[in-house]
């Protein structure tokens, strides 16, 4: 009696370790999504391609969307939100853009244009309200690196000699807006893709054991934990189902990688810290959660999604995708 008491406890147990869910609040919708900002648990931005930008405010019930005018023909491939009326949006290539919106995105300001030949942005991050940093493709066998300390109000590019060097075939996607993350207060990290496949901290730069050797490989997203636990995951674009060497893992701030037991269920083009040992990551086949630091990944959803993220000031988790927004039910 012992024995079986024990087994139903035990039983009871794996089953409610991945008991989450994923509850559509938005589809059929004619964009596709690469840019989410969770504020906090009431307020999220998306943005994706032409030029279209999406708010709501009340947890992802409604949606308030938004053309940005002029940019209608834009790729904007990651947003930044700061509350429900202060946002800053990125467009990507040949002419690059960002804008900030202080009225809830009724209107736009350009704050920054680049129309460099070859220009190509990547990615944003932002330590907080003021400081903020872009990642784009290389140029001149540098990677390119604008930074803000205003709030995305104006943006300057930092010099050629600190930039970081790209190795030949080495580039970024664009497909998250989540392969540069901060570190700490003051430093950023970024990972790579393509012939190959690298981790950027400062002057220390790591091979990752990730899938790369073609430009439709490696790196696609990094996430977080502390300053010494971290994944990165990416794969093949053009081969979303194949799951081998899509994820890797450090413990020791980079230095060294491994690979988990159990992979995520394809290419995944975003990874998500949420708590304790729990983390979330997506793509075109489908998510996956892990709750043990990323050493198994379990699948619980084929629904594909390009982005998740969690709020920033709270725990609202909430993916997006082509046409279709979601939030993560359950406990963690």
């Amino acid at each position: 009696m012992k024995i079986t008491c024990c087994c139903f406890i035990i039983l009871l147990f794996a089953q409610n370790i991945y008991s989450q869910s994923i509850k559509i609040c938005a589809d059929s919708l004619h964009t596709s999504f690469r840019g989410l900002s969770v504020v906090n648990d009431k307020v999220v931005w998306v943005s994706g391609s032409n030029g279209t930008v999406g708010k709501s405010v009340d947890g992802g019930q409604t949606w308030d969307w938004m053309k940005v005018n002029h940019y209608e023909k834009t790729e904007f491939r990651d947003i930044e939100g700061f509350d429900e009326n202060t946002a800053v949006i990125m467009g990507v290539s040949d002419l690059a853009y960002i804008l900030r919106t202080t009225d809830g995105g009724k209107s736009w300001k350009l704050v920054y244009e680049n129309n460099t030949n070859g220009i190509f942005l990547d990615a944003m991050d932002f330590w907080n309200e003021m400081n903020g940093i872009v990642i784009g493709d290389p140029m001149n066998g540098r990677f390119f690196i604008t930074r803000t300390f205003d709030g995305g109000k104006s943006w300057q590019n930092i010099p050629d000699q600190q930039k970081p060097l790209a190795d030949s075939g080495e580039a970024c996607f664009a497909s998250s807006g989540t392969n540069i993350r901060q570190l700490n207060k003051s430093d950023a990290v970024f990972v790579s893709g393509g012939l190959k496949s690298r981790f950027f901290n400062g002057n220390r730069i790591t091979l990752l054991p990730i899938m790369s050797g073609k430009e439709s490989t490696g790196a696609n997203s990094i996430t977080i934990k502390n300053d010494k636990v971290m994944i990165v995951v990416g794969g093949d674009f053009l081969q979303k189902n194949i799951s081998d060497s899509n994820c890797v893992i450090t413990k020791d701030g980079g230095k060294s990688w491994f690979l988990p037991k159990i992979n995520p269920a394809g290419y995944r083009s975003c990874v998500e810290y949420l708590n304790k040992n729990y983390w979330i990551t997506c793509g075109l086949n489908g998510v996956d959660i892990t709750n043990n630091d990323g050493i198994t990944w379990k699948n619980i959803s084929t629904q594909s999604f390009n982005v998740c993220r969690k709020a920033k000031k709270g725990n609202a988790v909430f993916l997006a995708g082509n046409g279709t927004i979601a939030k993560l039910g359950g406990p963690l």
